[in-house]
């Protein structure tokens, strides 16, 4: 009898975490109150291995278990990221205690949880802080990923574009370490915008038009890789859309541009969507996802089941099963270069 395929889950977040990380940014945020510059200090979070195993083994662990998902590409909670709160000094510190959260995570559990990197991004900085933090987490850490906002602004949308000079400092490195990014945005404070129901979602589709527009990213990047999560947002459901304005502006054709640099990943949470998603794009470039204790939490009234259980979407697709595995692992660890060898370590492979 054949082994299953190992089912990697590439996009979770640690949305579960003790009281002890929100009680520090508050206190970040009781600085700012008193100083928009204030200089903060790094300064400690106590939280100990029991709080750690105690917030995880009642909701991640004991849902990879019941879903049968083996290991999760873990970051700190997107929401949470907050660039748009107070200034550099704030966005280092509160990211360096994130990510060492997940890094202890992956010792406690270094069979269900592989990290990736927040980046202190902060609206008035460049990207040379982000880049030392994903160099940091790769080298010391032996993260395999990071996520990159498109908008620390938090809805207001003043940063470049995607394909600017200014994010070459963190498209260098990620080239350097051979790891991609998740396009994620954060909280949004912008009123207009939902933070889930809208802003992530258009934010999605915003960064996949900005790299499909650019005509020398990936050139001057040929290796860079970039997954969009949610399901690619409006992507997938408006592909002829995005196809003839390809042909319009005169670029190659949509499966060229992203065959080898854009990929999506599954959180999307009802079988119509996947099935439309499997059938448009190409396998190669979807990843298994499910942000599971994320977005969306409840139970689905028409099926019964947890609408963020997506391992059963694609369980349901018609998929065959090479195509499977492709999905649940395959294309994932030809995306994360670096996936293979933290596997081999934990004796996944």
């Amino acid at each position: 009898m054949s082994k299953a395929p190992l089912i990697i889950d590439c996009h979770g977040h640690y949305t579960t975490a003790p009281a002890e990380l929100g009680e520090y940014r508050e206190q970040q945020k009781k600085e700012l109150a008193i100083d928009p510059l204030f200089d903060h200090v790094k300064g400690i979070v106590n939280i100990s291995d029991d709080q750690i195993r105690d917030s995880l083994e009642g909701a991640q662990l004991k849902l990879q278990n019941e879903r049968g998902t083996d290991v999760t590409i873990f970051s700190p909670r997107a929401s949470w990221m907050g660039h748009h709160i107070g200034n550099q000094t704030t966005s280092k510190y509160w990211t360096e205690h994130c990510n060492e959260l997940i890094y202890r995570i992956t010792e406690l559990y270094p069979q269900n949880f592989i990290g990736a990197a927040q980046l202190p991004q902060s609206p008035n900085a460049d990207m040379t802080a982000s880049a030392a933090e994903l160099e940091r987490t790769v080298k010391e850490f032996g993260f395999v990923g990071c996520n990159l906002s498109p908008d620390p602004s938090g809805g207001y949308w003043t940063a470049p574009p995607l394909d600017d000079k200014f994010y070459y400092p963190i498209y260098e490195k990620m080239c350097e370490l051979e790891v991609p990014a998740m396009i994620h945005v954060s909280g949004c404070c912008h009123r207009c915008f939902h933070t889930t129901g809208s802003h992530y979602l258009g934010a999605d589709t915003t960064a996949f038009q900005q790299l499909m527009m650019s005509k020398t990213l990936f050139k001057d990047f040929p290796d860079l890789k970039f997954i969009i999560p949610h399901g690619g947002g409006a992507v997938p459901y408006h592909w002829g859309r995005f196809r003839g304005l390809c042909d319009m502006m005169n670029l190659p054709s949509l499966t060229e541009i992203i065959e080898n640099n854009i990929y999506f990943d599954t959180c999307v949470y009802h079988q119509e969507g996947i099935d439309l998603l499997l059938e448009v794009v190409p396998i190669e470039n979807i990843l298994f996802a499910s942000e599971m204790i994320g977005a969306v939490r409840g139970i689905d009234p028409m099926t019964g089941h947890y609408f963020d259980d997506t391992k059963r979407y694609i369980d349901g697709s018609k998929l065959n099963g090479e195509d499977k595995a492709k999905v649940f692992n395959g294309n994932t660890r030809d995306v994360f270069a670096r996936l293979d060898n933290r596997l081999k370590e934990v004796g996944l492979i």
